[in-house]
């Protein structure tokens, strides 16, 4: 038995490199907790999918020491971690059809006829394929051919299932369809996920925690709403949704406000989160939706601005403005705001909260 409060995954000061030089994962520590769907996200090169590789066991650990289920397995070979696991490119067997491709891992383990008949026709109807058990895998669309490849990884009821980039190969539309899928086949069966995607809006979609890796490193472990509201640093700002960047330095820290001297003109009202002292360059970090168009007069932040432009995207007005020296910068306007007046190079006026806007490292 094992302890229900026990992470299902510890890694514990890993690293890696591939040449003895260069570590592409750098001093890792993250506890998985048991039934979690845990998502690692970052840019190509960042150690998101090494680490898989590692806590599958297709690659060794060079440093530190990776758990399942409390005990060490940096020397178990893949197919003795019980471990299930679902690939971009499905890795289905061509010459079998799906009840046997499912079947499969069930015969590995030596389980009895009935019992496999059993799991395979559970795990068929938990993806709602149950008819296409007799076809083979050519004969399937990519959404079927990927619902098979996630029922092949529960079948045999693993503790720990692994996907890596697991609907990068479909088309939007089926992508969005199947995060769904995804994400309600973890909450009825409560089995662990560890995935991997660079895809930030998959990642806040499916996810319980995200762990943004850049540099080999995890920037920051937060559920998906603190990822998005209450980014630490500025590359998290960055990568996670859409977001305005000022550079600037501090001309005053005073409690939960510093005041910043924004490149190219204008001093904004911030919240410091991770900054140096005065005279230290900053980035401010504002998310496009907190941006008010024609804000009260009080407001800590009103700046005049022209607009550059303006795209209609159904529910809201995409409006790039000139603002403070940057011809850049982004506002939402909901559709419901009523800002039908608004035109191409004519004048207006943007402000925003002190709390909404994020002074992080520069």
């Amino acid at each position: 038995m094992t302890d229900s409060n026990e992470p299902i995954v510890r890694f514990i000061d890993v690293q890696k490199s591939y040449d003895g030089e260069i570590l592409v994962v750098k001093n890792l520590n993250l506890d998985i907790a048991r039934g979690e769907f845990l998502t690692m996200l970052g840019p190509s090169g960042s150690g998101k999918t090494t680490c898989l590789m590692m806590l599958a066991g297709f690659e060794p650990a060079t440093h530190g020491e990776i758990t399942l289920n409390g005990k060490p397995i940096n020397n178990v070979p893949p197919y003795k971690r019980g471990i299930g696991m679902v690939f971009q490119n499905y890795a289905l067997f061509p010459h079998m059809t799906v009840a046997e491709n499912l079947a499969f891992p069930l015969e590995v383990r030596r389980m009895g006829k009935a019992e496999i008949e059993s799991r395979v026709t559970r795990a068929l109807e938990m993806v709602r394929l149950p008819e296409m058990a007799g076809r083979r895998p050519g004969q399937l669309s990519g959404g079927q051919q990927q619902r098979v490849a996630v029922a092949r990884a529960l079948v045999f009821d693993p503790d720990l299932v692994l996907m890596d980039e697991p609907l990068g190969a479909l088309d939007k539309n089926l992508r969005e369809e199947m995060q769904y899928e995804i994400k309600h086949i973890h909450e009825s069966l409560g089995v662990s996920v560890v995935y991997v995607t660079h895809d930030q809006s998959e990642a806040l979609t499916m996810s319980n925690r995200i762990a943004v890796f850049n540099d080999g490193v995890v920037q920051q472990l937060s559920t998906p709403d603190d990822l998005y509201e209450r980014p630490e640093n500025a590359f998290v700002a960055q990568f996670i949704g859409e977001n305005n960047r000022l550079m600037g330095t501090i001309t005053e820290v005073n409690g939960e406000t510093c005041t910043v001297d924004v490149d190219g003109g204008g001093i904004v009202k911030a919240l410091p989160v991770n900054v140096g002292g005065v005279g230290e360059r900053t980035t401010l970090s504002l998310r496009p939706e907190r941006v008010t168009v024609d804000p009260p007069e009080n407001s800590p932040n009103v700046f005049e601005g022209t607009v550059e432009e303006l795209i209609y995207l159904g529910d809201h007005i995409r409006t790039r403005v000139n603002v403070c020296g940057h011809d850049d910068f982004i506002v939402k306007i909901p559709n419901a705001a009523g800002h039908a007046s608004l035109a191409e190079k004519a004048p207006v006026r943007v402000g925003w909260e002190k709390d909404d806007c994020r002074a992080l490292d520069a």
